[in-house]
């Protein structure tokens, strides 16, 4: 038992560390994925869900529709007990571009907001929200593929 033990260590200690060049082994990708980790109390997640669709999809369909965005998607995860996030808000952005102020863009898009769902409806929703959610993070990712 020693001796296999003395000579994984060896082995160890004789591997020469691996290393990966960006450009050469892997390359950053056009895009931007944004991420949104919440933790939903688990019997509200349906309540969550409803009020996502009557506030939060019709804006990401309105910025989908005017390249804003790319697409986005919420997942739930199967296992939602726990204190760690239960529902991910993601959204694939064409770019870092698009998170820069831009104040006509903006204000159309709360122009369009607003005619979806009055402001006091949107308020409303969202102070409900509050009762059983807890932001626990806002993370940008930047895809990478492996070059050949």
């Amino acid at each position: 038992m020693k001796a296999i033990l003395i000579a994984g260590a060896l082995a160890l200690a004789m591997t020469l560390p691996a290393t990966a060049d960006p450009w050469v082994d892997w390359a950053p990708q056009k895009g931007v994925i944004s991420v949104t980790a919440i933790h939903v109390d688990p019997n509200h997640i349906d309540d969550y869900l409803t009020g996502l669709k009557k506030i939060w999809a019709p804006g990401e369909e309105y910025a989908k529709k005017t390249g804003q965005i790319l697409g986005y998607e919420i997942l739930v995860n199967v296992n939602a007990s726990g204190l760690g996030p239960n529902v991910l808000l993601v959204e694939h952005l064409p770019n870092f571009a698009v998170l820069d102020p831009n104040k006509k863009r903006d204000l159309e898009a709360q122009k369009a907001m607003e005619a979806v769902a009055p402001k006091t409806q949107q308020e409303s929703t969202v102070a409900g929200f509050e009762k059983y959610r807890t932001f626990v993070g806002a993370e940008l990712w930047e895809p990478v593929e492996f070059t050949k």
